[in-house]
Order: structure tokens, then sequence, then C-alpha cells
């Protein structure tokens, strides 16, 4: 993980069009998240979000990676990350983390959301809130910090600093570089490490996801062989954006504001380029 790794710096045009990209992404995500109601079955989100790329002209790039049958990755309640969807149909309570991509003329934009179906647990709201908090301290870090690794030791003082009973943030899984491709380098840790990553600068464009837990790191692979989900059965939320750095600042491709509203309360002024 912590080899040197060979970074893809974007241009100014290219990071336009994973805006692109970023902004049919956040609408097929808008969409789906509203179909996210008890009695609908995860596959019917695939489809939703499906039919919002292909009117877009974009694909999905989740879509046949690596064998991947879905748009989409559906993971509910103890599954943490890469859920397929299927026949299973949202119950009331259920939290549901849903993560996308879409690529634009062959550049990629990632994003994810957690939700909760029908009447919330407080215990899962407070999950979601604490994790979608966590990404937007880290994406904050992104436009203040030297190094990738300032995101991660955000990450991780922000989540060590709620009140409560304790969140576990996974390190098994964690964010990374996107541009011509979904995943690329850097890995992009959610937590404090001595690892500094590479310097932060114009052209970097990361995905930034933290996972977090009410129970213990451990998790395991399903018999499918993509499903995560938590040895102990305890539940689990994903936040995702895909944000950009460039001459001006930071841009969140995947915010339809590109993130202004969330990082005014920070003290970051994301910069669009024009």
């Amino acid at each position: 993980m912590f080899r040197q790794q060979r970074v893809e710096y974007k241009s100014a045009d290219q990071i336009r069009t994973m805006r692109e990209a970023g902004l049919v992404l956040a609408g097929a995500l808008d969409e789906t998240v509203a179909a996210a109601r008890v009695g609908v079955s995860t596959r019917e989100l695939d489809g939703v979000f499906a039919a919002v790329l292909k009117e877009a002209g974009a694909r999905s790039n989740f879509l046949g990676y690596h064998g991947f049958p879905a748009s989409i990755c559906t993971s509910v309640n103890h599954e943490v990350v890469h859920g397929i969807p299927g026949d299973y149909v949202l119950q009331d309570g259920d939290i549901i983390s849903i993560d996308g991509g879409a690529v634009i003329r062959g550049w990629h934009s990632d994003s994810a959301r957690t939700v909760i179906v029908g009447n919330p647990r407080p215990e899962d709201v407070r999950l979601s809130r604490v994790t979608e908090e966590a990404m937007w301290r880290g994406i904050a870090a992104l436009a203040t910090g030297k190094f990738v690794g300032d995101i991660g030791s955000a990450i991780d003082d922000y989540v060590s600093s709620v009140e409560g009973p304790a969140l576990g943030i996974l390190q098994d899984y964690v964010g990374h570089g996107i541009g011509t491709q979904m995943h690329q380098p850097p890995d992009v840790l959610n937590y404090r490490s001595g690892h500094r990553g590479p310097k932060i600068k114009p052209g970097l464009c990361l995905a930034i996801e933290p996972m977090l837990v009410q129970g213990r790191l451990e998790t395991a692979t399903l018999d499918d062989d993509w499903t995560v989900v938590t040895v102990d059965g305890k539940r689990a939320s994903q936040w995702e954006h895909t944000v950009a750095v460039h001459d001006g600042g930071i841009w969140v491709l995947t915010a339809a504001d590109g993130g202004a509203a969330r990082l005014a309360e920070l003290g970051v002024t994301p910069v669009p380029l024009l």
C-alpha cells in the first residue's frame, strides 16, 4: 500500500470532462436515493440508476468491472461495500449505501451515499451523519493540506472526537485516485498513519470515501466474491465524492454545487473551472 505510486495529473479540460461525468452521476444518485423506499428491491434501484446514465449518454464504470454484474453497489445493513443488487426488498429501518460511477468520453466519476429507509434508528442516523461529515472533513483537508495523508488524519481526528459510542473506521478499504480509470494511485487512507503520501498539487483527482461501522473492524467477503460484511453483524455506512485540485483550489465534481454548501461550514470555498 505504501510503495511509491505514479499519479495521473489532469489538465483543466480533463477535469471539466470529469465534472460532466460527476454531474450525471449526481443526478443518477439523486433519482436512485429517491427510489429507495420500503418494498423496493435493490435490483430495481440498479435499474433506476442505469436508466439515468443511458439517457445522459454515459456508461457505468461498475458494470463489468472485474465481472461485477450491476451498475451500482447496494450494501444493506451489515454489508459494508460492494453489495450486488438483486432480489432483496428494502425493509423499514434498513440502512443502505448506494455506490455508483459514470464515465463520459473516457473520464470517470465515483460517488456514494447512505440512505435510511422508512423509520430510522437513532444510532443509524448518527452513523450516517458522522460518516458523511468525516468525508467532508477529508475533502476540506484536501483544500488546506500539503500531502494526501492529511486527508486520513482529518477524517480520523473528527471521528475520534465525536461524543458517544465509538465508531470504527475500516482500514482494509480506502479511497483512491481517479481519472482515466476508476481506481488508480494514490491510495487515500481514511485514518491517521505515518505515511504522508503524494504532495497535493493541481491536477490531482481523488475519490474520498470513508466507511464507518458501529462495531468491530473485522470484515468478511461473502460467497459471491464481492459483498463485504461486518463479522459481528453491526451496521455500516459509506459516503464518497470525487474531488479535483486545480490552480484555483478544489472542486467537488460529484456534488451539484461543487461542494459549496457543506464546505462553507468548514471555512473552505470550492472553485469551479469555468
